[in-house]
C-alpha cells in the first residue's frame, strides 16, 4: 500500500474577506514535487442541521429558495454558527425554533460532517429531535423566506429516490437519523 502525504503550504493569503464570503488562495506543493499556486479554499462556519420528528411521527422540513442553483428545496432546518461563541447544540436547537417555531426538549448528535472538504473547511454538526412541538412563529432572517412542511415518516426514503429531497446534507442526517431510529441496525 502506498503511504500518503499531505500537501505542503509554502504560502497563503486572504483574497476574499467579506461578512458572507472568504476565499483564502494558497500555494502548495504535491508530494511529487509539483507547486500549485492557486488552490482557493472557501471559509465556512460550521452548520448545525437537526432531523425534528414530532409527537404523530412527521418530520419538520423547509421549503426555500436557493439562488445560487435558482431553485427551490426541501431541507432539514440548518444554519451556521461560530462554534467558539455558540455550541453546535444550541445552534441546531435555535435554528429548529427560528425556521420553523417547533422546540425540542434535547437533540442527540448523530453525526459530524465535513461538507465539502477539497475546498471548504466547514462541518456539518447533524442531530436528531424527537418529539418536537409547535410553540410560536418564525424568526426568519432578512433572507430567509420558508414553508414549514410536515411529511410522514414512512414518506421520506421515497421523496429521497424521487429526486423531490435532494441536498446532501440533508439527504445524509435522513439516512442516519432513519438507521439510528430502526428497529434494525444497519453497519454504514
Amino acid at each position: 500500500m502506498t503511504k500518503l502525504v499531505k500537501w505542503k503550504t509554502l504560502k497563503s493569503e486572504m483574497v476574499l474577506h467579506h461578512r458572507w464570503c472568504q476565499v483564502r488562495r494558497d500555494e502548495i506543493e504535491l508530494p511529487n514535487g509539483e507547486i500549485i499556486d492557486d488552490f482557493f479554499v472557501h471559509i465556512k462556519p460550521d452548520v448545525a442541521l437537526v432531523f425534528p420528528i414530532t409527537l404523530d411521527r412527521k418530520i419538520v422540513f423547509v421549503r426555500q429558495y436557493r439562488h445560487a442553483v435558482d431553485n427551490f428545496f426541501i431541507e432539514l432546518p440548518a444554519g451556521g454558527f461560530n462554534p467558539e461563541t455558540e455550541s453546535a447544540e444550541l445552534a441546531a436547537l435555535r435554528e429548529l425554533e427560528e425556521e420553523t417555531g417547533y422546540v425540542a426538549r434535547g437533540i442527540k448528535k448523530i453525526a459530524t460532517l465535513y461538507d465539502r472538504p477539497s475546498k471548504d473547511t466547514n462541518k456539518i454538526h447533524l442531530f436528531l429531535a424527537e418529539d418536537v412541538v409547535k410553540v410560536g412563529k418564525q424568526n426568519l432572517d432578512i433572507t430567509e423566506e420558508i414553508e414549514v412542511v410536515l411529511i410522514p415518516i414512512d414518506e421520506v426514503l421515497g421523496r429521497i429516490e424521487s429526486g423531490e429531497i435532494c441536498v446532501a446534507g440533508t439527504v445524509a442526517a435522513l439516512l442516519l437519523g432513519l438507521n439510528y431510529l430502526s428497529p434494525v441496525k444497519y453497519e454504514l
